[in-house]
């Protein structure tokens, strides 16, 4: 009889031991994205970018927590087709969204019956179709399991239809949804439909488009804010603005505090930008003065933009280089390494090498309106080149006739006050060159 531990160790290293499992392989959970555009803002309106008065601790503080380029742009001075051009990663000439409305008689009522002209609606829908003909960020994303969330200003009419947005505030289904309907009470009224999202969405990845209409007018800030900013500006109007700035800012500020609250900071890429620039008229509340929205002078498009994303994109405050709202998506496609359209004229601005190559960047500006939604650029009326700090504007000859073109120093120039044209004509003939070589309009648009 053998043993009983003899038998224990036979039997033991008789059978075949089973392979230790593999360990699992740890896949880090996708990135959420909060996209914040500010509504009518100009360049210089933050406590770091120099204003001696406005208070932006929200935004001063994100800053400090990006890569952010304080000589960002939109590539046209107008909200719709800019925020178009956000989304697309395209020109307005390319995506075809160039004014805010199609040009028909007190914005599609009849003159002489009252009513709602039906010309309206098939070519403000034309508009509509430009931008859903386009692929955009936000349609890409939801096309990788991305939940998508709308709130604030948005033109395109119903924006799950669209842009491909999982969810909106906006129902874009009625004229009064214009630029955003129900959407625009986002901010203004407090947060809640974003919170609520972000918690329905557990644990799938979420993208969150937060463009309150902060601080476009009707300038309408809290009574706080407002007395705060009485005691410090030139004039009430001033005042107004300078507050719903400020106002701005605090929504900025509960938003990122709610995601450090929740543990989902980290995880979060925050783009910023503006869609495009302001200046207050000191004399006139809810109005702007000239030189700034709807023109092509630095008050009208330019913008810090940032991309925060902690311990992912190391933050620098980039004086030097220029940065563009089409650059955004590839930017965040370059962060979430998902491919792009071929076509996106956009860089990635995390990519030091191809930032510091970068040397020129171009815009256009057009009519409010849209003068003919069959051909978009009929409207256009100016565009502009940025070369190092050199920066020409060049009339359009059909919209701007008696327009002659501008050069600006930049760097000793910011806000273009001395036009070097007539010095320099030599510059401004190597810089129309180049701007007629990235974009010639076609001889229609003429």
């Amino acid at each position: 009889m053998k043993p009983i531990l003899g038998s224990f160790f036979a039997l033991l290293f008789s059978v075949p031991l089973a392979p230790a499992p593999a360990a699992a392989a740890v896949v880090a959970p996708r990135p959420n994205i909060v996209v914040v555009i500010s509504d009518d803002q100009g360049w210089e309106d933050y406590s770091f970018m120099g204003h001696p008065h406005i208070a932006t601790p929200a935004l001063d503080k994100l800053a400090a927590q990006s890569l952010t380029f304080t000589r960002g742009y939109s590539p046209v001075p107008l909200c719709r087709p800019s925020l178009s051009s956000i989304a697309t990663g395209l020109y307005p000439h390319q995506h075809g969204v160039t004014g805010n409305d199609p040009t028909l008689p007190d914005a599609g009522v009849n003159a002489q019956t009252g009513r709602a002209d039906p010309k309206y609606a098939r070519y403000y829908n034309t508009i509509i179709e430009n931008f859903h003909s386009r692929p955009n960020f936000i349609r890409d994303l939801t096309s990788r399991s991305y939940r998508s969330f709308e709130t604030g200003k948005w033109w395109e009419g119903d924006p799950v239809k669209s842009a491909g947005f999982s969810e909106a505030m906006t129902v874009g289904t009625a004229k009064g949804d214009r630029h955003g309907g129900i959407g625009l009470e986002i901010g203004r009224q407090g947060l809640a439909p974003i919170t609520q999202f972000i918690e329905k969405s557990g644990t799938q990845p979420w993208l969150v488009w937060y463009a309150p209409m902060l601080p476009h007018a009707p300038h309408t800030p809290p009574a706080d804010l407002l007395a705060k900013y009485l005691k410090l500006a030139p004039s009430e109007p001033v005042a107004r603005y300078w507050a719903s700035v400020e106002w701005f800012d605090r929504t900025c500020g509960e938003l990122l505090g709610y995601l450090d609250k929740k543990g989902l900071r980290e995880n979060t890429i925050v783009l910023y930008t503006t869609d495009n620039g302001w200046i207050q008229n000191p004399e006139v509340a809810n109005r702007f003065a000239p030189r700034s929205k709807l023109t092509p002078y630095e008050g009208g498009h330019r913008t810090p933009i940032m991309i925060s994303w902690p311990g992912r994109v190391a933050p620098r405050m980039d004086r030097d280089h220029l940065a563009s709202n089409i650059d955004l998506w590839p930017t965040l496609a370059a962060l979430l390494k998902t491919p792009l359209p071929k076509s996106l004229p956009g860089l990635d601005l995390t990519d030091a090498k191809a930032v510091a190559a970068r040397t020129t960047i171009h815009g256009e500006q057009y009519a409010h309106n849209i003068a003919d939604v069959g051909a978009p650029t009929r409207s256009l009326e100016h565009r502009w080149i940025i070369h190092g700090w050199s920066k020409l504007i060049v009339p359009d000859a059909r919209n701007v006739p008696n327009g002659k073109p501008e050069l600006f120093d930049l760097q000793s120039d910011p806000w273009e006050k001395s036009d070097l044209a007539a010095k320099q004509p030599e510059r401004v003939r190597e810089l129309r060159k180049k701007l007629d070589t990235w974009w010639t309009p076609p001889v229609a648009a003429k």
